[in-house]
């Protein structure tokens, strides 16, 4: 009886460890979406002020 009420200790321990890990995963990915979505935001503006077009024909300089 010792023996399984130890392994249920550690197994708990090891459950509690990785919903701590996957909770902070999500924060982080959620903070990665929102990244994601102004920086489309800001692509989409600056596609739409016609910055963006221009830039997009030129071709890299060690062209």
């Amino acid at each position: 009886m010792d023996r399984l009420e130890e392994r249920i200790a550690h197994l708990i321990r090891a459950v509690d460890e990785l919903s701590d890990v996957v909770a902070a995963q999500a924060r982080e990915i959620d903070t990665l979406k929102r990244r994601v979505q102004m920086l489309m935001e800001r692509e989409a503006e600056r596609e739409a002020s016609g910055l963006g077009s221009a830039e997009a024909n030129v071709p890299p300089p060690h062209w």
